[in-house]
């Protein structure tokens, strides 16, 4: 049996320690994240490990952050049954959308199609 009885695939411990400035360079905040993987130490040496980890919080500020962000999904009112998971795809489609047609600023380009729903209409080819 792989790891201990509490945690049965545990292969690697790790500790990442981060500090969080603001854009002048000044510290925030030290902290301290922990994980465990599964990976044995040959799939995944350090370098890899961390790799992961950044590549995961690079998903989270290109589409989840916008999703926040940009469409303000965290006061979205749509609570039930499968109208959350349908409005998370309609946004991540808007996103890839927005992105496929160039914009770099994703709120910027929101507005002006919200201004002019031709022009939107005319990206998804209606």
């Amino acid at each position: 049996m792989r790891g201990d009885r509490w945690f049965p695939r545990v292969e690697q411990c790790f500790r990442i320690e981060r500090t969080t400035t603001d854009l002048t360079g000044q510290p925030l905040r030290h902290e301290y994240a922990y994980g465990v993987t599964s990976c044995l130490p040959e799939e995944a040496p350090p370098d890899d490990l961390l790799h992961f980890v950044q590549g995961h919080w690079g998903i989270e500020n290109k589409v989840h952050w916008v999703r926040d962000v940009v469409f303000d999904e965290d006061r979205s009112q749509i609570r039930t049954g499968h109208g959350p998971r349908v409005m998370a795809t309609l946004r991540n489609l808007a996103v890839s959308l927005l992105r496929l047609h160039g914009h770099p600023n994703l709120a910027q380009a929101t507005r002006q199609y919200n201004a002019d729903r031709d022009q939107a209409l005319r990206v998804i080819g209606a």
